[in-house]
């Protein structure tokens, strides 16, 4: 349990911050901050571990889950504009 605290926690702050590096409208609040945060850590695993930053079953790092949560941001951005 203590676990899916921990990554609710990292993922608050991890969004936060993105939404702090790339300000604007986005839509959603807590709940959306903090899933922007969880899905920028998992991408920075992937792409770190695809690049040979990061070993297998080990997770991104702090920093590295933010630019993963502003690529994401951006994405989003992309995408709606074109709407």
């Amino acid at each position: 349990m203590l676990g899916i605290l921990g990554w609710a926690v990292f993922g608050l702050i991890v969004g936060a911050l993105a939404k702090v590096v790339m300000p604007g409208r986005d839509p959603g609040g807590l709940l959306v901050t903090m899933a922007l945060g969880i899905a920028g850590a998992v991408v920075a695993g992937f792409l770190g571990r695809t690049l040979g930053w990061y070993e297998s079953g080990q997770a991104a790092g702090f920093i590295t889950a933010t630019l993963g949560a502003v690529l994401l941001l951006f994405v989003y951005r992309r995408l709606v504009a074109k709407k």
